[in-house]
């Protein structure tokens, strides 16, 4: 199972995060207090491992300037989160490795979004980076688990259900792992990818021969489940 931290802003916390056994990091490149320069994410990407996914996260941006922001600073993924049209998503998805779309629970295109070209679908709540919940009945049957990508006020208590749930593709956190916004929490971070962790284990989500243990003091949390699908040589 994917797990995705969201609102990098520095070197220090990409670092961290896939330290911890964080699969993609997120860098917001739209209007928040999590921005940041192109300039300073390629920086930062430069030394990250090959295996990471790098996602751009862009709002209501311009597919030419998604597409030239993705493939000039090497990132793997763009992340669109705005008002963008199937159309719009489709060319991206074409020019980029991976493309990720993001709805609002309960957005009516959500089911359409498979014929959007998209790897995977995120669904958010209505307001995203607020660390609000959304209901997660919302997400049942609209896309397929196995593209299905849950954001939303997620943190250590509550990822376990989400999984349990929901059975995604992947879980992405940013505010539920923060000291403050921008800055990421270690303890809080850890405690994520733990939970997250376990229950994908306990889901049947995570394991397989190309596994790892890792002990995180009271239980052990099945990570690296073999390569996902930017990882696949062709």
């Amino acid at each position: 199972m994917l797990v995705k931290i969201c609102g990098i802003t520095s070197e220090a916390d990409a670092l961290l995060a896939v330290g911890l056994g964080a699969d993609a990091v997120g860098f917001i490149f739209a209007p928040s207090p999590r921005q940041v320069s192109t300039r300073a994410v390629q920086q930062i990407v430069d030394r990250l491992p090959r295996d990471v996914l790098t996602v751009g996260v862009f709002r209501n941006e311009s597919p030419e300037r998604v597409v030239q922001v993705v493939n000039t600073i090497g990132l793997r993924a763009a992340q669109l989160h705005g008002q963008e049209t199937s159309a719009q998503t489709r060319w991206v998805a074409e020019r980029v490795p991976v493309t990720i779309r993001a709805f609002s629970a309960g957005h009516p295109d959500i089911e359409k979004a498979a014929a959007w070209g998209v790897s995977a679908v995120m669904v958010d709540s209505a307001s995203p980076g607020s660390g609000e919940v959304f209901d997660w009945r919302l997400a049942e049957g609209v896309v397929d688990p196995g593209r299905l990508i849950v954001s939303g006020g997620l943190d250590a208590e509550n990822v376990g259900d989400a999984v349990a749930h929901l059975r995604p593709y992947g879980v992405d956190v940013c505010t539920g792992v923060e000291a403050e916004p921008g800055r990421k929490d270690p303890q809080r971070l850890r405690a994520f990818v733990v939970a997250a962790r376990r229950a994908a284990r306990e889901a049947g989500l995570d394991g397989g021969d190309d596994s790892e243990t890792v002990d995180d003091g009271d239980a052990e949390v099945r990570s690296g489940t073999g390569p996902f699908d930017w990882q696949e040589e062709t």
